[in-house]
């Protein structure tokens, strides 16, 4: 008997080194040969939990800093997705003890009566047990391996969510806090253009009491000063939404939190010349798509295990007897082992069926994870054609700027030595004011391609040679 059941084991031990279906591999994608504007490519390997470090301190802003520090601390979203990590690994962590034998233990007391018959009378009888039991699944189809690959491949999609959701989180902040600063370089620039048409409405006051200027060019310059007051007031609305938005990003009420606001807006960060597709490998939604294919693909072989039998080897051993005190004794002993076969002869085609789902479940994951991995290039593509673009028209903006400067100041002159009338002045004005205008919303749209190129490479790009920074800033 014992002969018996060690070959059972033995045959068990060799057949389990196999295991139902394919085996993973990576899916191809189709990208093209090159960026259109920047540098090669080689297909992305996954390294998301690479270290990114503070990839934000290239603005070089200490509240900035401040406050990314505190989104892995207080954001919801990770939060829920590290429970969610936690949760899988306790799966993971269950699948595992599939591979090792289940043991019980068993103690009872049973008392049964029979009912009373013309032929017997009541009787009442009592069964005590006491015993130990051992079962254990042999894994001869690779059923248990490919549950357990899939746990494990979901458990690192989990993983590559947490900082799918931290770098998402941190994006959000950096580019609201990069608008919020755009915002200030608005107030400010309107600060200084209040105080302008402010010298310049006394300026016309004090010529129409002269007699030189007419009501009507104290009017037009009471409408300039004010038309630029509501601007200003109308900036604070926008700065308040771009606070709230980042109190939720840190895990804060939005009531009471407050960012000082400042003069100055972070300077464009020198961006690299080249963007090799090694810098997707950093880009955790990618890891996802990757590893939810590598579940998927396990699932597959865990659906066409399904349709072979399985094989149980069982064991227990213990007393069964009438009378407690004296249960554990010889005559009471009892033990039995052996092995066991389990196979479905008729489902009606639910086996069938699941396989199906599976290798559906398969493919639409494989395309899910071409679909990100195309978007990550798009994406790349766009920041770098955007940065670029935007660079140029900076430059030209600039030059706009400061010909309306020189304009406005030519024309302020000339109306106080009185060779022309408010007029021209007024015209100066905001020709310059919207040239600012413009130059400030090129800046800020230039800050937040900068941070949105970090983040869609995943969370940085240390060690590439950097574009020079641009020579160009207001005076």
């Amino acid at each position: 008997m014992k002969c018996k059941l060690l070959s059972f084991a033995v045959v068990a031990v060799l057949v389990s080194g196999c295991a139902m279906g394919p085996d993973y591999k990576r899916p191809d994608v189709a990208v093209p040969a090159q960026w259109q504007d920047a540098g090669h490519w080689k297909t992305a390997q996954p390294q998301d939990l690479a270290d990114r470090g503070r990839w934000w301190l290239i603005y070089h802003d200490p509240v900035l800093d401040e406050l990314e520090s505190r989104v892995a601390i207080s954001n919801q979203n990770v939060k829920q997705a590290e429970a969610q990590y936690r949760a899988a690994n306790a799966l993971l962590d269950a699948a595992m003890a599939g591979f090792l034998p289940t043991i019980t233990g068993n103690v009872g007391s049973t008392t049964t009566q029979s009912a009373t018959t013309m032929y017997a009378p009541k009787n009442a009888n009592t069964l005590d047990k006491l015993s130990l039991s051992a079962s254990w699944t042999a894994d001869v189809w690779g059923k248990l391996r490919r549950a357990a690959e899939q746990q494990q491949d979901t458990t690192d999609s989990d993983q590559a969510a947490i900082q799918a959701a931290l770098l998402s989180a941190q994006a959000t902040l950096a580019e609201s806090y990069l608008q919020l600063r755009a915002l200030d370089g608005d107030v400010s620039m309107l600060q200084k253009t209040v105080a302008a048409d402010q010298h310049t409405l006394t300026v016309t006051q004090n010529l129409y009491q002269s007699g030189v200027d007419t009501r009507q060019d104290v009017e037009q310059a009471t409408s300039q000063l004010q038309s630029v007051q509501a601007q200003l007031i109308d900036l604070g609305v926008q700065r308040r939404q771009f606070e709230d938005a980042i109190a939720l990003l840190v895990g804060q009420p939005a009531s009471g939190f407050r960012i000082v606001a400042v003069e100055t807006v972070p300077e464009v960060p020198d961006m690299p010349l080249t963007v090799p597709s090694t810098l997707l490998e950093h880009r955790p939604d990618i890891a996802v798509a990757e590893r939810q294919v590598a579940a998927a693909n396990a699932g597959i072989g865990v659906a066409q295990a399904a349709f072979f039998p399985s094989l149980t080897l069982s064991a227990s051993n213990g007393y069964q007897g009438t009378s407690f005190p004296s249960l554990i004794s010889v005559p009471n002993h009892f033990w039995s082992v052996g092995p066991s076969v389990a196979a479905t002869l008729f489902d009606g085609g639910v086996l069938l069926a699941q396989k199906h789902q599976a290798v559906a479940l398969w493919e639409a994951s494989v395309a899910n994870y071409r679909q990100t991995v195309l978007t990550g290039f798009e994406q790349v593509e766009n920041d770098l054609a955007s940065l670029s673009v935007l660079e140029q028209e900076a430059r030209v903006q600039w030059r706009a700027v400061v010909s309306a400067r020189r304009a406005r100041n030519v024309a302020e002159n000339q109306y106080e030595a009185g060779t022309v009338n408010y007029l021209v002045v007024l015209t100066a004005d905001i020709a310059e004011l919207a040239a600012e205008k413009t130059w400030n919303d090129i800046q800020g749209r230039r800050l937040v391609a900068s941070a949105s190129l970090v983040t869609d490479l995943g969370g940085g790009w240390q060690g590439l040679p950097a574009r020079p920074h641009s020579l160009f800033m207001p005076d």
